[in-house]
């Protein structure tokens, strides 16, 4: 008989001369599980060897823990008989991180322990809070919420407008308006990008669109109707049967993109991002994979949100399910080999299956206040008559008239409403 392996959650010690490193691994695993499960007599690789049992064996072990691994905590100790073999069977919880061991911090990873970094022990003594962003009281306090009060309206959910804000969190204990609040208002500070760069690296951008500066929830949505109009379908006719190919799966890129701007570590205030390249799309969030989940949860769709209460609200306006089939989804398409992930970040890559074809923005037969309009617009789809008035100095009755003749000529397309959408500009 053998067992299977180790994993995040168990570790195997052939002797009990290994209590030592055990115990540094019940740390560990506590550290990044809540529990932990160590067997002395067994080898690495399964196989059962069994060790010697004294009469002390079981309390001695249970005083080692007592002593050795602080805060203190309370195992299980027993013993069982595998192959007429015994084996000592210690099992362990804590929910007061971080855990030290001879005053020592690691961290599970796999079947491995490492040191805990300064920024992993920061997200160990807060794991347990509430939301680092509910918590966080947020330094504007003169918030707006028409936008997403309009949202919940349209999404055919009723709001008190006397307990709206508390009910959905935006208060913290002081009655103040903290982090989650700001990036929900309707004037915020949160920047989110679409950067489209020339050709594969970053070496020239061809436009930086900014959704941005209001209500998280919208920007969200803005962003991803830009993106989504990048999707090219190639038509395949070189035979009888017709094949389209799509520049990239929309369900895939939407569940990748809410993930990111759900799961970013929002305290860090480095919102996440879209890059798009002549052959790929990258989405960017800040934050690594969350503290207590395994790299095999996470491929699953295991979820372990890091913001609960905006995990909540995006549930509410239907932006996010609960299921957590967003990563199978994207895996499904892609393969785990689109996730590049780090301590920090998680980057997630859409290799398009053909060059995008972009081409250059053309000018000709446009007159001087065309070409300025369209340049403008080019370089901020969502720009505003009273913003394209300042920038090519024309009135606001001369700005209109040639956006019209922009739409006429097929140069521009509206994607979008008025208000929350932007210009498209057809490179013909």
């Amino acid at each position: 008989m053998k067992f299977e392996r180790e994993t995040e959650f168990i570790e195997f010690k052939e002797s009990l001369s290994q209590l030592s490193r055990a115990l540094e691994s019940i740390a560990a695993m506590i550290n990044k599980h809540g529990k932990a499960v160590v067997y002395f007599g067994v080898k690495d690789d399964g196989s059962v060897v069994g060790v010697s049992l004294g009469n002390k064996t079981l309390k001695d072990i249970s005083s080692e823990i007592h002593q050795r691994i602080k805060p203190v905590i309370v195992p299980k100790i027993t013993e069982e008989k595998h192959e007429n073999k015994i084996v000592i069977k210690v099992e362990a919880k804590g929910t007061n991180t971080p855990y030290s061991s001879d005053g020592n911090y690691f961290i599970r990873t796999g079947n491995e322990n490492r040191k805990i970094t300064p920024e992993i022990m920061r997200q160990l003594i807060f794991k347990n809070s509430n939301d680092n962003i509910v918590e966080i009281e947020s330094s504007n306090q003169d918030l707006t919420f028409n936008q997403l009060s309009q949202l919940y309206i349209l999404k055919g959910l009723s709001i008190n407008k006397n307990t709206f804000l508390q009910n959905i969190g935006l208060l913290n204990k002081s009655k103040n308006f903290n982090l989650l609040a700001n990036l929900l208002s309707d004037n915020n500070d949160i920047s989110i990008k679409v950067v489209r760069f020339k050709g594969t690296d970053k070496t020239e951008i061809i436009s930086r669109n900014e959704f941005g500066y209001k209500c998280l929830a919208l920007a969200l949505q803005n962003a991803l109707d830009y993106t989504m109009s990048f999707n090219e379908t190639k038509v395949d006719m070189s035979s009888t049967i017709r094949k389209e190919t799509h520049l990239f799966n929309e369900s895939a890129l939407r569940e990748a993109w809410v993930n990111a701007c759900l799961h970013t570590r929002w305290d860090k205030m480095i919102p996440p991002a879209i890059y798009i390249f002549d052959d790929r799309i990258e989405i960017i969030s800040t934050g690594g994979l969350p503290i207590d989940c395994s790299i095999e949860e996470f491929y699953k769709g295991i979820s372990h949100p890091i913001n609960k209460n905006l995990q909540k609200i995006f549930g509410q306006l239907g932006l996010v399910e609960q299921t957590g089939h967003g990563i199978p989804e994207i895996i499904k398409h892609y393969g785990k080999e689109a996730f590049n992930i780090s301590e920090n970040n998680i980057n997630i890559i859409f290799k398009f299956p053909y060059t995008l074809n972009r081409g250059e923005t053309n000018y000709s037969g446009l007159n001087p206040s065309q070409i300025k309009v369209l340049k403008a617009i080019n370089i901020k789809p969502s720009v505003t008559t009273n913003e394209l008035c300042k920038i090519t100095s024309l009135g606001t009755t001369r700005i209109n008239v040639i956006v019209k003749e922009l739409k006429q000529l097929n140069r521009i397309k509206r994607v979008g409403s008025n208000k929350t959408g932007y210009w498209l500009v057809l490179n013909k």
